[in-house]
C-alpha cells in the first residue's frame, strides 16, 4: 500500500479490498489526490450532476477545484462510492476566501481547452487517471470508467462519454489488433468515435488495422502526456468533442 491507498468495505457483499486514488493535475501543476478514508464505501444506485464532484484543495497552491468523486467497481457487480474528507482552501491572513472556480456539468456549458499538464504515471490507475483527463480537456466532460455491468472489454480499461468510446491498456503489454477491433466495434454500435490509448504503445498489426478502421492512437508516455501515433489522433486532439 501507498500513503493514498485505503481499505474498503463493500456493504453488498462485504468483501474489503485496497482502493488508490487518482492523482489529477492542479493549474499550479502538482498533484491533488482527493484525502480518501478507510471504511464502508456507499453502494451507488443512481447518479446526479449536483453529487458527482467533490471539491479538493492543492495542497501546494491552496486552491480549490471539483474534481469527479472517487468511485470502485466491486467484484460483486456493485459500484462504490469511496468516502472522502472534503478539503477548503484556507484564506491568507488579511485577505478574504476565494471561491473554488465553476467546472461545468455536463451539457450545461462549453468546456474550456486548457493547457494539459500531465502527472507522472507510477502505475496502472495513473495511466487511466492520464487517459480520463486528456478526454475531459478535448471537451468530453462526463468521461467515465465503464460500469461492471455494461460490457467489458478483453483486458484493460474502457471510458466511455458522450459521444466517445475509448480503450486504455494500462500495463506493459502492447494493445493487440483484437484490442483495437474490439473497442472500434463497440462504438461502431453506438455510433460514437474511438480512441485507444495504451502506456507501451501497439503492436504493428493493431497500429495497421486502427489506420484502416480510424481509431485514434495514442501512447501514454511516463511523463503522463498522451502522444497521438497516427492521423486520426492528430485530428481527435485539434478538433475536440
Amino acid at each position: 500500500m501507498t500513503g493514498y491507498d485505503v481499505l474498503v468495505w463493500c456493504p453488498v457483499c462485504r468483501h474489503e479490498q485496497i482502493y488508490a486514488p487518482p492523482a489529477f493535475p492542479c493549474p499550479c501543476g502538482a498533484p491533488v489526490v482527493p484525502p480518501v478514508t478507510h471504511g464502508s464505501a456507499t453502494a451507488l444506485t443512481h447518479r446526479t450532476p449536483a453529487d458527482a464532484w467533490v471539491t479538493v484543495r492543492c495542497a501546494a497552491c491552496g486552491r480549490g477545484t471539483d474534481w469527479p468523486r472517487p468511485e470502485l467497481g466491486c467484484a460483486c457487480g456493485a459500484v462504490l462510492r469511496i468516502p472522502v474528507v472534503p478539503e477548503r482552501p484556507q484564506a491568507p491572513e488579511g485577505r478574504p476566501s476565494l471561491s473554488p472556480p465553476h467546472i461545468p456539468l455536463p451539457g450545461t456549458a462549453p468546456t474550456p481547452r486548457y493547457a494539459f499538464r500531465p502527472v507522472p504515471v507510477r502505475g496502472a490507475r495513473d495511466a487511466v487517471a492520464t487517459a480520463v483527463l486528456f478526454l475531459r480537456r478535448l471537451g468530453y466532460e462526463d468521461v467515465r470508467e465503464a460500469r461492471p455491468e455494461e460490457e467489458r472489454p478483453p483486458s484493460g480499461t474502457r471510458l466511455t462519454a458522450l459521444g466517445v468510446l475509448a480503450q486504455v491498456e494500462p500495463t506493459v503489454r502492447p494493445a493487440s489488433l483484437r484490442d483495437v477491433e474490439c473497442a472500434w466495434l463497440t462504438a461502431t454500435t453506438h455510433a460514437v468515435t474511438c480512441a485507444c490509448f495504451a502506456l507501451s504503445g501497439f503492436t504493428p498489426a493493431a497500429r495497421t488495422r486502427a489506420d484502416e478502421l480510424d481509431v485514434a492512437l495514442f501512447r501514454i508516455e511516463l511523463s503522463g502526456t498522451p502522444e497521438p501515433l497516427n492521423g486520426a489522433a492528430d485530428e481527435l486532439t485539434a478538433t475536440g468533442a
